[in-house]
């Protein structure tokens, strides 16, 4: 992993002089979204019987829902409202999120928001911020580790979204998209690393990206977005819920 992180070093030094101020000029020139609107707590599946599945996220700016109109078409309500029809339940879900945050920054203002909320299963979204901020790999799985700790200790399932493909972000120069989506690529892989380490779940979900499935700033999901992606999460986790014999003992337990 540590060879895989420095070859992306030496293959990218010689080009930053040439993405660095195509890095300030988009940053400069990109359309700003706001954080959807709405409350950040949620109930999917009302109509249906049983107690709710508690579900928490926490995450960077895809939790806050940047790119959708409210919280209920963004991620967290999205997800909910999937497995919901999925599990035939209901499901109350929150969402704690933050535009721009990177996992260790998350570690300090969002886990004490949440460090109390009863929970059964916690989703962790990071990645496209500590690609951008060339957060290093200890600090980046510490702080994802620490977050999951927390909750596992209290007797939550705890799962780790995949690294969003920042190659497929088209408010990005083509040079930034290739440099940005081959370091998401080695955090996803780190990610990964982090998971089967310390019996953790990591979400292994594949989406063909579409340009329909980005909001107008070509680097937020949009609501079809949002809502594919909650959908690949859902049949994700209840495809998770049934352990093959290779898996056993990181299966999540979505049962009532």
């Amino acid at each position: 992993m540590r060879l895989a992180t420095l070859c992306w070093w030496v293959a990218a030094l010689p080009l930053l002089p040439l993405a660095l101020p195509m890095a300030m000029h988009t940053r400069r020139t990109a359309l700003r979204l706001a954080p959807a609107a709405g409350s950040e707590c949620g109930l999917a599946g009302s109509e249906l019987q049983g107690d709710p599945l508690r579900l928490l996220l926490i995450g960077e700016s895809t939790v806050a829902g940047v790119g959708a109109s409210c919280l209920d078409f963004a991620l967290a309500g999205q997800l909910a409202a999937a497995l919901a029809l999925r599990l035939r339940r209901p499901v109350a879900w929150r969402a704690c999120g933050e535009n721009g945050i990177t996992a260790g920054e998350a570690l300090k203002r969002l886990l004490p928001q949440a460090a109390d909320e009863p929970v059964d299963l916690v989703l962790l979204v990071f990645g496209v911020n500590d690609t951008t901020h060339f957060s290093s790999s200890r600090s980046w799985q510490e702080a994802l580790n620490g977050m999951a700790r927390h909750f596992v200790e209290r007797g939550a399932q705890v799962a780790l979204a995949g690294v969003p493909p920042l190659q497929h972000f088209t408010a990005l120069p083509w040079l930034l998209r290739q440099l940005l989506g081959w370091r998401a690529r080695l955090l996803d892989r780190q990610l990964r690393a982090l998971a089967e380490r310390e019996g953790l779940v990591c979400c292994a979900t594949s989406l063909e990206m579409r340009p329909e499935f980005l909001a107008l700033d070509g680097y937020h999901p949009s609501a079809l977005g949002y809502r594919v992606w909650g959908e690949s999460l859902a049949d994700w986790f209840v495809a998770s819920a049934q352990p093959s014999p290779e898996a056993e003992g990181l299966a999540l337990d979505l049962s009532v």
